[in-house]
């Protein structure tokens, strides 16, 4: 089947619709007959339920629990093609932790290529399905454990969801589990009743297929891949503890539910001067503690937070919104600017080798194609990527949390 027509079915594919008692739990009688008794641990700091490559279901809530538990978050890394993916996971595999490859709407149309078809949404789609499928075929090579996941997605995009929904609907058909991990709906823009109501509408479905969702409270400011907060109203950069009850009561109430909340806390994307942005984490350690009197809880932590703009943000903000439960931390713009620095970097060193096919300093005859194989300048922004990522994950306390 032509890779165009598969996804033609893929987005054709009816929701599942049984959904499991308990997260994670639908299996085929194979699947049921060849699991041990006793499950055998990859990693000794994590859970026996988390292996090596993409993790879903119930070993990613375990992991997620798990960072919780130990006080380290995920670097969440925005893609927009195989080398980035694979910069990912070289880094995780340095750093020894998990890592969140994340696909925005835009980076699945430019991984499906400028001039295909983006006519309701398709490229952005087919994009995002391959990078997944990518990352499925090689991410046990690295020996990490990667969560497949996709970032803001606003009202008028919900129609690219519902095409990776209606994939992951049939992945799951076929393999037991989602083709990604966990999907983010970006609704802040609506009321607090119609955000939370369509989040509600899509955890019933995603829950079904053993899926995660993300959902945003509050905007994020600044502009990232589309979505543009510059001129936002500052009063809405931060969540109330209200609010985010008011989701963790509504989501709670859907069966086999798990989600992770964005709440704002001042949060931007992109970099800016210092005193600019003004986070204020308290926010999530309030909203905790509100979460857990409310329904009467043991768990001071009931809420799972994710860190959304968090380029930029200086080391005492990360660690004190991980010690609130922050679970992950989006990282794109300084990324963005390792790799390209790394390319940079390779250009001025090697510069007088790349004016030409032939001649350089060695000789006016010596060829230099060895020097403009994409693949010397790519490698070195993959190296330059990691590289930053290894160091976002000593902020976030990521380091040496395998073994």
């Amino acid at each position: 089947m032509k890779f165009s027509t598969a996804v033609t079915a893929l987005l054709a594919a009816p929701a599942v619709a049984f959904a499991p008692t308990t997260f994670g739990a639908r299996r085929s009688a194979l699947q049921m007959s060849a699991e041990p008794a006793t499950e055998e641990k990859a990693f000794a700091k994590l859970p026996a339920s988390v292996k090596p490559g993409v993790v879903t279901g119930k070993a990613l809530n375990d992991l997620l629990d798990a960072a919780k538990e130990a006080e380290f978050a995920i670097p969440g890394v925005n893609i927009v093609g195989s080398a980035s993916i694979n910069a990912c996971m070289e880094a995780a595999k340095i750093y020894g932790g998990p890592i969140m490859v994340t696909f925005s709407k835009g980076g699945g149309q430019f991984n499906a290529g400028r001039a295909a078809d983006n006519t309701d949404d398709a490229a952005s789609i087919a994009g995002c399905i391959a990078g997944a499928l990518h990352v499925r075929e090689v991410a046990k090579l690295y020996g990490v454990p990667v969560v497949l996941h996709t970032d803001h997605c606003q009202k008028a995009w919900l129609p690219w969801i519902d095409g990776l929904l209606a994939a992951g609907e049939e992945y799951y058909e076929k393999h037991g589990e989602p083709l990604f991990s966990s999907h983010m709906l970006d609704l802040s823009e609506e009321t607090l009743e119609e955000n939370i109501g369509i989040c509600k509408e899509y955890m019933e479905r995603m829950a079904k297929i053993d899926m995660l969702l993300e959902f945003e409270l509050g905007i994020t400011g600044g502009e990232e891949d589309g979505v543009d907060n510059t001129d936002v109203d500052s009063s809405r950069l931060y969540t109330q503890p209200e609010e985010v009850f008011y989701a963790y009561e509504q989501l709670s109430q859907v069966p086999n539910a798990a989600f992770t909340c964005a709440a704002s806390f001042g949060n931007v994307h992109g970099v800016y001067a210092p005193g600019n942005v003004e986070l204020k984490p308290v926010i999530l350690h309030n909203s905790q503690e509100y979460i857990s009197e409310k329904i009467g809880s043991d768990d001071p932590k009931p809420m799972k937070f994710v860190f959304h703009g968090g380029s930029g943000s200086s080391t005492e903000d990360i660690q004190y919104a991980i010690k609130a439960g922050v679970i992950k931390m989006n990282i794109d713009t300084d990324t963005q600017w390792a790799f390209w620095d790394g390319v940079r970097g390779y250009e001025a060193e090697n510069h007088d080798y790349l004016q030409g096919q032939i001649g350089n300093p060695d000789g006016d005859d010596k060829p230099n194609k060895k020097y403009y194989d994409p693949r010397q300048f790519i490698r070195a922004g993959e190296s330059a990527m990691a590289a930053r990522l290894v160091k976002a994950a000593e902020d976030l306390n990521c380091v040496n949390v395998l073994n």
